[in-house]
């Protein structure tokens, strides 16, 4: 087998240094709070530090992600890796939403190493997101990256958005997929995928 570097351009936008904890003290200050308490007293630092990690995806390099972990093989037939586990930040509201993801292709002699597919997807999830883009994003990325013959990625989720506000259903789940290639436009394929991902 030999080993082939992917050139792929970082889709991100620029990073920001912009101090976020003033401003996170700021929002504790105008909902009642006392920004100096023991219990608050580092909470704006805190905050920042975990707002900069769930956004680093901002500011991934899919290329040094990826690291070459691409392979020229005599392989032509489907590749799914499943219940890979996410978490993001819902755009709307700024709330958490999780779950996992399935991912399948079908190669045209070439594959990656099966740990950056989770890579790719936590490079798309750690930012402002919804589900319907990130499944998108990272079924486009894998096209981009490897030119297969299709590509299926399906996310399930559920949205702290509708379980701790607005209609609070703790139980809802959301399911999106994104079909290219064959997965689209042939139906034997869909079905596959779909019946070895819920196999157990």
């Amino acid at each position: 087998m030999n080993r082939k570097r992917a050139v792929v351009k970082v889709i991100s936008p620029k990073k920001t240094e912009k101090p976020i904890a003033p401003l996170i003290g700021g929002v504790i200050e105008a909902l009642g709070e006392d920004i100096k308490r023991e219990g608050l007293a580092r909470t704006p630092e805190r905050v920042e530090k975990a707002l900069r990690f769930l956004t680093s995806g901002y500011s991934t390099d899919i290329g040094k992600i990826v690291n070459g972990a691409i392979y020229e093989v005599k392989y032509d037939e489907m590749v799914i890796v499943k219940d890979i586990e996410f978490f993001s930040l819902c755009e709307h509201h700024m709330l958490p939403f999780f779950g996992k993801v399935h991912v399948a292709y079908i190669a045209k002699n070439k594959v990656i190493g099966l740990s950056k597919l989770p890579r790719i997807i936590d490079a798309f999830a750690r930012r402002l997101q919804i589900q319907e883009r990130l499944t998108q994003e990272v079924a486009q990325c894998i096209q981009e990256l490897l030119d297969p013959i299709g590509v299926g990625v399906i996310a399930e989720a559920q949205h702290f958005c509708m379980m701790m506000r607005g209609v609070e259903k703790q139980h809802s789940g959301t399911v999106t997929s994104a079909m290219l290639g064959a997965f689209r436009t042939n139906k034997e394929t869909r079905d596959e995928f779909l019946s070895l991902i819920h196999a157990k």
